[in-house]
């Protein structure tokens, strides 16, 4: 019985995964009010009655496309309980807290960046998509401005800076709209993108050893 009850268990995840990754490249595409339910069953290869069972809806299935695509999985754990945020909080030094923290954003842009700007889009004509995500404070910023914190107390770190500026500066390199222009319009790899990240905060975040 257990063992029936894990098959079923993993077969509902794999249906949920594939709808959750029709529907992003579907959104991405076409744009999330031209894409159909129909087309990302069709897509993922299931009845559209499941996409109804599983989210509910089309606004549900897009907050869902969302939570996974930042946290890269669908387990309810936050981004600063992450193991690649704790490597930022526990290093010792600001030059690893800052390498740690380039290479855990670049990891989440690369999946997240052009959804963000999907939903963006999507939300200046769908009104119900504004509803997802009520009022409140940035959750990006609040990520950075703990993780800036942080990284301004450690050895290394410049010290006529402030929390504030840092947390601003950060927030500005690392933010999915410059990754896009560069990775996606100017064709960058991740990969550069993150050493040309890392090396201009480094020039504005560090102490200068040359000094």
């Amino acid at each position: 019985m257990r063992e029936g009850k894990g098959k079923q268990g993993n077969k509902a995840q794999e249906t949920r995964r594939r709808i959750i990754e029709a529907a992003g490249a579907l959104f991405i595409e076409q744009g999330y009010g031209a894409t159909k339910l129909q087309e990302i069953a069709d897509r993922a290869g299931v009845a559209v009655q499941t996409i109804y069972f599983v989210f509910r809806n089309k606004p549900s299935l897009l907050k869902e496309l969302v939570d996974v695509a930042i946290a890269g999985d669908d387990e309810p754990v936050p981004t600063m309980q992450r193991p690649w945020f704790a490597e930022v909080m526990t290093a010792p030094t600001a030059e690893s807290a800052l390498a740690a923290l380039a290479t855990g954003t670049r990891k989440t842009l690369e999946r997240v960046a052009a959804i963000n700007e999907m939903v963006r889009a999507a939300t200046a004509t769908n009104p119900e998509i504004r509803e997802l995500w009520p009022d409140q404070a940035d959750p990006r910023y609040s990520v950075i401005s703990t993780a800036a914190k942080s990284l301004t107390e450690k050895p290394g770190a410049r010290p006529a800076i402030s929390v504030e500026e840092a947390a601003d500066i950060i927030y500005a390199i690392l933010s999915p709209e410059l990754f896009l222009v560069l990775t996606r319009d100017r064709a960058w790899s991740p990969a550069k993108w993150e050493k040309w990240a890392y090396d201009t905060l480094s020039s504005q975040l560090l102490v200068d050893d040359g000094f």
